[in-house]
């Protein structure tokens, strides 16, 4: 843990990280690809810590259907205080995607009066307030491009707002094609016949999962 770059241990230095693993009850576990991690609707009030591999957040409804949420990389952090109301009672988790190291730890640890009264305490609880701002945010960009009305726009939305975030016109998906077909909402096979018409018209240029956006349109 002590060489993972995650926005919650901002402003911690290494010897404070160690006196944390006591300090707030920490626990290690490993998972394989396509394990799930968590459960959001399993009791406890967890927060994980994402110290190697990569995961997705995931929601199925009661059709089966599956939309990815988020892409979760290494130093991302989620559990039930990071999560807006799940009004619908859909399932919502997360799966590993890649294997996996976490650090998971009761929720109620932040959020009671810490006996030492320890720095790195009241920093890591304005961290987290920061990350609870940073996930609204994450949101907002989502329901920007599950707004737009074809496939088509949804995709080119998409692709402008990954361009902003590199400051160049290509970027690399966090996820595969088929991946992202499910965080915009769509078919898979007709994202695919979309994505072939930008391609053939240059739009956009393909290769795996680099992207590169030819001409600016959302």
């Amino acid at each position: 843990m002590e060489s993972v770059k995650t926005p919650i241990f901002e402003g911690i230095g290494w010897d404070e990280r160690h006196c944390m693993k006591d300090c707030f009850g920490m626990r290690e576990q490993n998972f394989r690809s396509e394990e799930v991690i968590y459960e959001f609707d399993a009791p406890g009030g967890i927060i994980g810590i994402l110290t190697e591999g990569t995961a997705i957040l995931e929601r199925i409804d009661e059709n089966g259907s599956r939309d990815i949420l988020e892409h979760l990389g290494t130093g991302s952090v989620f559990g039930e205080m990071l999560m807006f109301a799940n009004v619908a009672g859909d399932h919502i988790a997360v799966v590993c995607e890649k294997p996996c190291q976490v650090w998971f730890m009761r929720a109620n640890q932040l959020t009671k009066r810490c006996e030492k009264a320890c720095d790195h305490h009241s920093r890591m609880v304005q961290n987290m307030f920061h990350l609870v701002a940073e996930k609204a945010t994450t949101l907002s960009e989502r329901v920007e491009i599950l707004s737009r009305r074809s496939i088509r726009d949804k995709l080119l939305c998409y692709f402008n707002m990954q361009c902003a975030k590199t400051n160049t016109n290509r970027f690399t998906l966090p996820f595969s094609l088929s991946a992202l077909a499910d965080y915009i909402s769509t078919d898979r096979s007709a994202m695919m016949r979309e994505l072939k018409k930008l391609r053939e018209e240059g739009v956009v240029e393909v290769d795996g999962r680099k992207v590169t956006l030819r001409e600016p349109a959302c």
